[in-house]
């Protein structure tokens, strides 16, 4: 399958999950891909794996302008990253995917970059694991991808984003830089620190707690595990939204505490004013968009006890498959020390009687 009417090539500056995941999914729709690292070694394994052919931090191995640039470069970099292209001609378009989107653009004005044709992006997925290694082309399969072109922007430069944010069969979503930065600081970048924090209460922890920990605190502290020096970046550039929502966090947890402090004493009113912020938090998690960005409110869940062991995990899926139910989600919950889990499927309402016939009659032991 071809990139499609105006991206048969691509220059990809960073091969990191990021760029190399995009590079992937381009090279699946036959694109013809070069990449580019200050680091050639990465760019030389992202090679290896497929995402493309290596060439220069110059680009002098280009004989024509490729149709387009994908700066995969962190906020810091991603200006400068803009204005090297520009001046050895890389592309006809550009786009970044810095999470950042207006310390970017500010840095590309001040380097005089050409902002007709460059429409800062931003895709929103990732994994805890990073570099080239960890890439896949169906990283980006299904979630949003923002783009921010400015007044400037020229229509044919979104059109070739456009169709980059196709290829990698992600959804198109247009905010402006502004409405960008504050939106990610609450969904991504508070999230982050405030991980980091619960994970830093787990630094000094007895080793008897740790032996208790659950899938709660897996969960609470799973994105802390990302790349801190990245992170850090991130933040800094983003500092102001990130600060407002991390402040409001921190009045929430600060009230918590005091009514916690004052329980045994204030008995009903302090207890209210914690179930107060409890329920509000429930509330908010149903607002989180499911799969394809739609409610999930009435999804329901069914629980299926499955043996630790190879294969079991894609027997429950032709099990669901053959009694014709599509699975939304699944989480697992491990039991330490046994050798059985807990699979969480999340399936719509009408589907839950089908699958717990299904799935009780091939002998797993069922919840709903």
């Amino acid at each position: 399958m071809s990139g499609g009417p105006g991206l048969g090539s691509a220059v990809v500056v960073g091969t990191g999950l990021i760029g190399t995941s995009i590079a992937l999914a381009l090279r699946e729709r036959d694109v013809r891909v070069w990449l580019a690292d200050r680091e050639p070694a990465s760019a030389r394994l992202a090679a290896d794996i497929g995402a493309g052919a290596v060439v220069g931090a110059d680009f002098a191995e280009l004989t024509e302008p490729a149709d387009l640039a994908v700066l995969a470069v962190p906020p810091a970099a991603a200006g400068p990253a803009l204005a090297g292209a520009q001046a050895a001609g890389a592309a006809r378009w550009y786009t970044d995917v810095a999470s950042v989107k207006g310390s970017v653009l500010a840095d590309a004005r001040e380097l005089g970059c050409d902002l007709a044709s460059f429409v800062p992006g931003h895709p929103l997925s990732g994994r805890e694991r990073s570099g080239p290694a960890a890439a896949r082309a169906d990283l980006f399969l299904g979630r949003p991808w923002v783009l921010c072109p400015e007044p400037e922007t020229a229509p044919e430069a979104v059109a070739a984003v456009t169709e980059l944010v196709r290829c990698c069969r992600a959804q198109e979503v247009r905010l402006t830089a502004d409405e960008h930065d504050r939106y990610v600081a609450l969904v991504s970048h508070a999230p982050h620190v405030v991980a980091a924090a619960m994970a830093a209460r787990l630094a000094g922890a007895a080793e008897p707690a740790l032996t208790l920990s659950g899938q709660g605190i897996r969960d609470v502290t799973r994105i802390a595990a990302g790349d801190t020096r990245m992170w850090a970046q991130i933040l800094a550039a983003n500092a102001g939204p990130v600060a407002e929502v991390l402040a409001a966090v921190a009045a929430d947890l600060a009230a918590a505490a005091d009514a916690l402090k004052a329980a045994p004493d204030a008995g009903e009113p302090g207890l209210k004013a914690l179930t107060g912020l409890l329920d509000e938090g429930s509330t908010g998690v149903t607002r989180i968009p499911g799969k394809h960005s739609k409610p999930r409110r009435d999804d329901m869940v069914v629980q299926v006890v499955i043996p630790d062991v190879p294969g079991e995990l894609a027997r429950l899926f032709a099990a669901a498959g053959d009694a014709g139910v599509n699975i939304e989600d699944i989480g697992i919950e491990h039991s330490p020390g046994l050798p059985v889990g807990v699979a969480e499927l999340v399936v719509r309402p009408e589907a839950v009687a089908r699958l717990t016939q299904a799935l009780a009659a091939a002998g797993w032991p069922v919840r709903r």
